[in-house]
């Protein structure tokens, strides 16, 4: 008779606490396969979960979640986190459309606290609910898990700096997945770890503290010097000691016998901060992801037996490495161009650049404000940086962008990949915003790339560009197709193109959404309808003759782009207005996404929910005309296939 899995009998921590500590071990163990055959069947991100799956399963059998608060850094550790938090029957569904999603999620669970797709986001919500706690007169704790290389960012330090100086019991779990700090030593380094988080040792520290301050001023600095150099001597931590946190570790992530103590010490403490350094290993416990822990840190469908994954074979090369590819020829003609990435260099294509350019290439880790403003020094001193960079990240850097880029007009230069709706990712990955908030800057000049050509030509055109910052967006994924010159040469600064020409119907696309106008052109041109498509280039300078042209010679002109509110349907409508265009009874419509967030799903039809393919902008066409009737009318009758 087979043993019933004792993950099967878990639903909750609650259940999970249940269980004595000597059954941990199979726990984590069945749990590490569970999730190895989900992210087999759905993709997702994988090494970094399995190497949190003992640390996940301390965390909830220590801790009295959800009353606890546990806080995940990043979001893309939490698969065996979701699994013991009521969602393991739909563990199954992750990152598919209308299922989990691949980050932590408020609305999806209340284990979720705070969401997280974007890292070193941490350490403050911890504090701002460690704060609410007290201000409550609350006891719960609040526990803060960073690691994955989010430590790399200022937004941690600014929050740890800020923690330190309060006395609000706060923990943070530094999971140490990369190069530990200071590595540990065996049996010797978990016993300190495990006294120094004892209360008896955190009370006596506490007494000695206090005595120290009613000494002299010099005898206080001496005492807490040789305190520090007594205990650091042996242990490392004093950079986070430092800052205010009383340091704890390092100690095995994946060894319950080191972290149940520990964390069971640092639960019952009473003095706060507290950080605990847990080293542990990326991919563990399934071999091609221990052996490859960057290729399989996010991964598609694969082979449980083999590690192979199910990749479809590519149609035409991606539009990450087109434009790795067009920056390398450029920078094999100037050897002032240099490349920066924050912690991205594959997901950037800059991987390829670096090998070939490895003195000209710059990860500065997850650090995007100071990416761009490193950027701008290099270009004060004749340099041609290229800063690429996820359009969703370089949110996190705008102060910078303006201030110390725009104000002074430096030329940087920004790829800006994922723009529009990248898919499984959602939300908080979705390239949604760039053209509105650059757009907005001063001399500023964006340009959205509408296929692969386009794009190297527009890699060419930043390059060529030295009086003032630039931008080129372009989406994720495969490109069109088509074919690709020899060399991008640089384009004519704020003039669009014209691909289709017709009388009737102006459609004025700006990016990846070319395609499907071209599509809609040909519906239209079944009901008599003769479309223009133009293909505008850049958002900024506008064409301002090509727009000028399309709206006196159609009776209809629609604006399609892959950004929001704001962005470049907004700017077509403000010249239009104050050129006067408006008051020839044109009828104008701006399409772009919608004014809500769109969840994580297949693009195609993130796209089809956001009203931005052929099928809606034909219905939009007729809408202004106000012929929706016929439109109908001929669906009850054929479908034709624009698809």
């Amino acid at each position: 008779m087979s043993k019933t899995p004792l993950l099967d009998k878990i639903n909750s921590p609650e259940d999970l606490r249940g269980f004595p500590s000597s059954d941990l071990r199979a726990i984590a163990d069945e749990l590490r396969l569970d999730m190895i055959d989900a992210v087999s069947k759905t993709g997702g991100h994988l090494g970094a979960g399995l190497g949190v799956v003992e640390l996940t399963v301390a965390l909830h059998w220590t801790f009295n979640t959800p009353k606890d608060r546990l806080i995940w850094d990043v979001g893309h550790q939490t698969y065996p986190h979701k699994i013991l938090t009521e969602r393991r029957e739909r563990i199954s569904t992750l990152r598919q459309p209308g299922g989990l999603a691949g980050f932590s999620k408020r609305s999806e669970s209340i284990y979720d606290p705070f969401g997280a797709g974007h890292s070193s986001t941490s350490i403050s919500a911890g504090l701002g609910m460690a704060v609410a706690r007290d201000l409550n007169e609350g006891d719960n704790n609040v526990i803060a898990v960073i690691g994955d290389g989010a430590l790399s960012a200022g937004m941690a330090y600014e929050a740890m700096n800020n923690a330190g100086g309060r006395d609000e019991r706060l923990i943070v779990v530094l999971n140490d997945n990369d190069m530990s700090i200071a590595p540990p030593t065996g049996a010797m380094s978990a016993y300190l770890a495990r006294i120094t988080s004892s209360g008896t040792y955190l009370y006596m520290r506490d007494i000695a503290k206090q005595l120290a301050k009613r000494l002299p001023k010099t005898w206080e600095r001496r005492a807490a010097r040789m305190e520090e150099y007594t205990r650091h001597i042996w242990q490392g931590g004093m950079w986070f000691e430092e800052l205010g946190f009383y340091y704890v570790g390092p100690i095995d992530g994946h060894d319950f016998d080191q972290l149940l103590p520990v964390l069971k010490n640092v639960r019952e403490a009473r003095q706060g901060p507290i950080l605990v350094h847990v080293v542990t290993k990326k991919g563990k416990g399934y071999a091609p992801a221990e052996a490859s822990d960057d290729k399989y840190h996010g991964v598609a469908k694969f082979n449980v037996v083999t590690g192979a994954q199910v990749k479809a074979e590519p149609k035409a090369p991606s539009y990450t490495k087109v434009f790795a590819q067009s920056l390398i020829e450029e920078a094999r003609n100037d050897d002032k161009i240099v490349a920066i990435t924050a912690a991205m260099p594959s997901g950037t294509g800059l991987d390829l650049f670096g090998k070939e350019f490895p003195q000209r290439t710059f990860d500065v880790g997850i650090a995007e404000q100071h990416a761009v403003t490193f950027a701008g020094g290099l270009a004060c001193e004749g340099y041609k940086p290229f800063v690429a960079i996820y359009s969703t990240f370089l949110q996190r850097a705008y102060d910078q962008v303006v201030h110390d880029i725009a104000i002074q007009k430096l030329p940087v230069r920004f790829a800006i990949d994922r723009a529009g709706l990248v898919g499984a990712d959602g939300p908080t990955h979705a390239g949604s915003f760039d053209v509105a908030y650059l757009g907005c800057l001063p001399q500023f000049v964006i340009m959205a790339a509408a296929d692969e050509s386009d794009l190297k030509h527009m890699v060419a055109t930043s390059a060529a560009i030295d009086d003032r910052p630039s931008a080129v967006r372009y989406p994720r994924g495969e490109g069109t197709g088509v074919k690709l010159p020899e060399r991008g040469v640089p384009l004519e600064i704020g003039k669009g193109r014209i691909i289709r020409e017709g009388t009737s119907v102006a459609l004025l696309s700006l990016g990846g959404r070319l395609s499907e106008c071209l599509l809609a052109s040909e519906e239209l041109a079944s009901f008599g309808l003769s479309t223009t498509v133009a293909d505008a280039r850049f958002a900024k300078p506008l064409d301002v003759d090509l727009i000028g042209r399309l709206a006196r010679e159609h009776e209809v002109l629609i604006t399609i782009e892959e950004g929001s509110i704001g962005g470049f349907g907004s700017f077509v409508l403000h010249e239009l207005a104050h050129s006067g265009l408006l008051d020839n009874g044109l009828k104008v419509r701006a399409m772009m996404l919608p004014d809500r967030f769109i969840d994580h799903g297949k693009p195609e039809q993130m796209y089809i929910e956001a009203g931005l393919d052929a099928r809606s902008i034909v219905a939009t066409v007729f809408a202004v005309l106000g012929r929706q009737d016929q439109l109908h009318a001929s669906a009850h009758e054929t479908t034709p296939d624009i698809a």
